[in-house]
């Protein structure tokens, strides 16, 4: 079996606007954006876009065999890969814009922590409209949502736009210091406690 990297630059090869990186986050970066975790409790941590792992890994370790811990990947490759790396991960192959459906349907009720590893910047402004909208509906009222983005493409417009969204969307959004040792170079949003009145 191919390695994480070959592997994730392969299904970036097929589709390059799905996977949005040549390759996976580093552990730096996986540590940044799970810091909401709980250390305690039996949360419902939901993940989104897991790819290979990178941020998967981290939950895992986070949670400690505690709560549990949903993945949402479109691609059955890159799905195949994770439930065969980490079994104790349940793996939901379909589209993350169904998220509040894909919840109720394993009766997981609301999020305590949602962390994306999808390219919000690579999308449209429908799409990206309809993921916010899945996430803030699978939210608990305290939740927290982390999400990261690339730093060179901060000022673009797509970027520009999420990050409007979030700000509209959450009443506290915090921009996290930026992870150098990512290829490329990217940084975390921490939004917490959605806006209902936003879906």
């Amino acid at each position: 079996m191919a390695n994480e990297p070959a592997l994730f630059f392969g299904q970036f090869m097929r589709s390059p606007a799905s996977i949005g990186a040549i390759a996976p986050s580093s552990r730096r970066l996986a540590a940044a954006i799970t810091v909401p975790i709980p250390e305690d409790g039996d949360p419902v941590v939901v993940e989104l876009g897991p790819g290979t792992g990178s941020f998967t890994a981290e939950i895992q370790r986070r949670l400690g065999g505690r709560g549990r811990h949903l993945a949402v990947e479109i691609n059955p490759s890159l799905a195949g890969h994770l439930s065969r790396s980490h079994p104790g991960v349940e793996v939901i192959v379909d589209d993350a814009t169904k998220l509040p459906e894909l919840l109720d349907a394993r009766h997981a009720g609301q999020a305590d922590v949602i962390i994306s590893g999808l390219p919000w910047a690579a999308f449209g402004a429908g799409t990206q409209r309809a993921l916010l909208d899945g996430v803030l509906t699978a939210m608990k009222p305290e939740a927290a949502f982390t999400m990261f983005a690339y730093v060179h493409a901060r000022r673009l417009p797509p970027a520009v736009r999420i990050r409007k969204a979030l700000v509209d969307n959450f009443e506290e959004v915090v921009l996290g210091r930026t992870v150098w040792r990512n290829l490329p170079p990217a940084f975390v949003y921490h939004a917490r406690r959605p806006r209902r009145t936003g879906v």
